[in-house]
């Protein structure tokens, strides 16, 4: 089996997606849709080719400069081949009176018979005695479903209930990129995959959105299901998640969506310089606008933030504060226009993105910063991982005179290596989850005294790339672990001992009884086998290691 890894994940809240999921429909407007965007990929295609084709004609005219006195010679065998060519294409004429094409009569194959001699096609003797019907319905014989039964049967398979959970995985399987789009069914701890979408390149971050991009008869105020991708490469895709099939993104934020920026660059050299207008580099972090739900930012590779305007799918301003790759992105609840970024420069940053030219708060930490959050409990405060496992809490109303005077609240060596992803519960106070590249994953409860350890665990699923709360009230203790081994599983941490006895005036159900823990995954077909007979020594590994949390 090929090598796979899931990259990073993220929750569809409740009540957002369609009941009934529509199957792509490929109209004509559609074909002129994809026409015009795939146009773009085509002539930047064309570009390149040109351009390589006029190097190796430059290298073969300069072989071809008469040296020896041959290039006489030479021009007069090309100037003859011409010649040559069209006697050889006269000699090559058909003849029909040739005996052995003759028999077949080629000049009159097309013409029809007027009396044709043979039997005649009537197989059954008495054709009046055959019975038919207006539809296969009513024929007794037929019991093939027709094409309304097919639809209503494909309605079923799609349907998705007002209880499920839609969560999205940015998967990379044997050098191939997709997004697979997993519907998580709680009460029957059932986790499966509903459909996927194609993607360009290595997916690194994903952003769900509330707001209809491109989506034909939705008012800009109504609620839809979209998703923003950003990958390796500096295009970010948006795709609807209620249709299923689609064969292209509805928009291109970047250079390949704008056929006039195209046509522009035509007669001029690609560029990697940072520029206003579109990223040149991979787009490593997204973040929606969860008020302003037209506003998308992007950060990139390029050292650059940039404001999308998702009406116009065009960039609306864009921001160069940071002197590294910017990795991290933020929108705060309450100041719904300050944005906080997180760089490789090892600073965090606060800006308001209605003031791009004003001086912008830094706080500066000890390695290269992976990722920023908001706490959505107390909006004076956020949180920092970095590459070397520690986790920042800052209080944005203390501005440090430089980053290197930054003070933290605390501080925590959450793991010993880079700790790649992080979250916090935004039902339960206090409640955060880590996930390193030393395949660890930690539940911590946050008290006025400092972080303390709930559980430490190994899933078995790699390296951890992400670690994501469900966002529902209901099902608030679920978490989405995935990693390098490329499968992903919900943990029910309202299941585990030292959890319910951390948070217990948080959980619903407050009973003593021992309960038997919960995690839903997606089994792989060939190692379904392998896994049933591991589970009695993981059942006993996680509970030896529950017994060692409650010490």
């Amino acid at each position: 089996m090929g090598d796979s890894m899931i990259t990073t994940t993220a929750w569809v809240p409740r009540g957002f997606a369609a009941p009934f999921p529509s199957r792509y429909n490929f109209d004509e407007a559609e074909f002129e849709r994809i026409a015009e965007l795939a146009k773009l990929q085509l002539d930047d295609a064309n570009d390149d080719l040109e351009q390589g084709r006029a190097g190796d004609v430059s290298e073969d005219s300069d072989e071809d400069v008469d040296t020896s006195g041959n290039g006489a010679a030479v021009s007069e065998e090309k100037a003859t081949t011409p010649a040559k060519a069209s006697k050889q294409s006269k000699k090559e004429e058909i003849d029909f009176n040739d005996p052995d094409l003759k028999e077949y009569n080629l000049e009159n194959y097309d013409d029809e018979e007027d009396d044709v001699h043979g039997q005649r096609m009537d197989m059954f003797g008495n054709i009046k005695s055959l019975a038919y019907y207006e539809s296969n319905k009513e024929d007794p014989y037929i019991t093939i479903p027709d094409e309304q039964d097919q639809e209503e049967n494909d309605r079923e398979e799609l349907q998705i209930l007002a209880t499920d959970n839609m969560l999205l995985a940015a998967k990379v399987e044997d050098e191939l990129a997709h997004l697979e789009v997993y519907v998580y069914e709680d009460e029957a701890d059932n986790l499966y995959v509903h459909h996927d979408i194609m993607l360009p390149a290595i997916p690194l971050c994903l952003e769900w959105l509330s707001y209809p991009v491109s989506k034909p008869g939705f008012d800009s105020n109504s609620n839809a299901n979209f998703v923003a991708i950003g990958t390796m490469d500096p295009d970010i895709e948006v795709w609807d998640l209620d249709t299923v099939d689609c064969l292209y993104p509805n928009a291109i934020l970047g250079q390949g969506g704008n056929l006039q920026e195209q046509e522009k660059k035509k007669k001029k050299k690609k560029s990697k310089k940072a520029n206003d207008e579109y990223h040149v580099d991979a787009v490593l972090s997204l973040a929606a606008n969860r008020q302003h739900r037209n506003l998308l930012a992007s950060a990139s590779a390029d050292k650059t933030v940039k404001l999308w305007d998702l009406n116009t799918a065009k960039c609306a301003q864009s921001y160069s504060y940071h002197t590294d790759k910017v990795c991290s992105l933020a929108w705060h609840a309450v100041e719904s226009t300050v944005l906080l970024s997180g760089s490789y420069d090892r600073t965090v940053a606060a800006a308001d993105m209605r003031a791009p030219d004003a001086k912008v708060p830094r706080w500066g930490v000890e390695s290269d910063v992976e990722n920023i959050r908001w706490d959505p409990h107390d909006s004076n405060f956020f949180y920092v991982s970095t590459e070397r496992g520690i986790i920042h809490y800052f209080d944005i109303r203390n501005v440090p005179s430089s980053p290197s005077a930054s003070k933290p609240v605390w501080t925590l060596q959450a793991h010993d290596e880079s700790l790649s992803s992080f979250d916090i519960n935004p039902h339960v106070p206090g409640y955060i989850a880590t996930g390193s590249t030393d395949k660890i994953v930690k539940l911590w409860n946050i008290t006025p005294t400092g972080p303390a350890m709930v559980v430490s665990r190994n899933l078995d699923i790699g390296r951890i790339f992400s670690t994501n709360f469900a966002p529902d009230p209901e099902v608030a203790f679920r978490l989405a672990v995935a990693g390098s081994k490329g499968t992903l599983h919900v943990w029910d941490t309202s299941t585990n001992a030292a959890v319910r006895q951390a948070f217990a005036h948080k959980i619903s159900d407050k009973s003593t009884d021992k309960v038997e823990e919960r995690m839903v995954g997606v089994a792989k077909d060939d190692d379904s086998e392998e896994e049933d007979s591991g589970e009695d020594d993981d059942d006993d590994d996680d509970e030896s290691g529950d017994s060692m949390d409650e010490d």
